[in-house]
């Protein structure tokens, strides 16, 4: 979505997101709000950004890029995959991000990276590289079936599965022996399902073998919001031995979700030893705050201008 603002306007922001001194929460929010305006200079800001060392938030920068899907992008995003000096869920993210935009001409390089020693960026390359050769061959135009539509309005890493009754989705989603892109399919069929069986299904993926896989199901469920799901992610947040991507993810579900139970359990883990997840559960109380106040939006980096003008 692009919004009218002049380039002062972005340029005030984009000085927010940059500013190692203001709040996570605060450049968190600019950086939503860059997200929103779109255009060559809120790109300019959001890449001027990747020299930070909060990898939360170099992750989040790539993820904004990707749902922008402005190829201007690409060769920020193309210099982030290709730097083994980023944290791998910021390699991650921007792998992820060029697959989100599109353009068959990241092909060679995600194909390259499909083979990268760090897992993570591995299966995520591998799975942008299914999704544009899925786009390049016409999708499921071809097939006559029928898909339910994303009422989150993401872009995600891959298709929804053909429409299928939740036993079914759930079989594909679980079989590891599976390629990624296939199980991702059905995790993002359940997700547009939203109902409380499909909620418990994907929940159970948050048990699987791939870190990468199980971060997705903490990302889908909060997308969701359903409070069925907060037991599932609660766990997952609990085991100290998992990932930190997945820790993460699972943190800012409980915050999207928004319920009393999930601000006990984000205070809890908001001083945790691994930064990633202390900063998620500062970001996830803020977005909780948000869900339960009159604000208008939470991208609210010009309101906050106003405010100081």
């Amino acid at each position: 979505m692009s919004v009218m603002a002049s380039e002062q306007d972005v340029a005030a922001v984009g000085r927010i997101l940059v500013n190692p001194n203001e709040s996570l929460t605060t450049r968190f929010r600019a950086l939503f709000t860059l997200r929103n305006l779109g255009g060559s200079e809120a790109i300019k800001w959001i890449g001027e950004a990747f020299t930070d060392d909060s990898a939360l938030l170099k992750h989040e920068l790539a993820y904004c890029l990707g749902q922008m899907q402005d190829e201007r992008a690409i060769p920020t995003l193309e210099k982030i995959l290709m730097d083994t000096s980023q944290e791998p869920m910021v390699r991650h993210e921007a792998g992820e991000a060029l697959g989100a935009i599109g353009n068959p001409k990241v092909l060679d390089l995600l194909k390259k990276y499909s083979e990268d020693p760090v897992i993570e960026v591995a299966e995520t390359c591998q799975i942008a590289v299914r999704l544009l050769e899925w786009k390049i061959s016409g999708g499921d135009r071809n097939s006559g079936e029928t898909t339910d539509n994303n009422p989150y309005l993401s872009v995600d890493p891959a298709p929804p599965a053909q429409r299928r009754g939740v036993s079914e989705l759930r079989t594909q989603l679980l079989d590891e022996s599976l390629p990624l892109f296939e199980r991702y399919r059905a995790m993002f069929a359940l997700r547009n399902l939203g109902t409380k069986e499909a909620v418990l299904a994907l929940g159970d993926g948050l048990q699987c073998g791939s870190a990468l896989f199980r971060h997705e199901i903490g990302y889908v469920l909060g997308q969701i919001q359903h409070e069925a799901s907060i037991p599932q992610l609660q766990a997952a947040l609990e085991r100290e031995d998992e990932n930190p991507m997945v820790r993460h993810e699972c943190a800012e579900a409980l915050g999207s979700i928004g319920k009393e139970a999930c601000f006990q359990i984000l205070e809890r883990y908001r001083k945790d030893q691994e930064r990633v997840v202390k900063e998620s559960c500062e970001v996830a109380l803020d977005m909780l705050e948000y869900e339960n106040s009159s604000q208008f939006q939470y991208a609210d980096g010009l309101l906050r201008l106003q405010e100081v003008q």
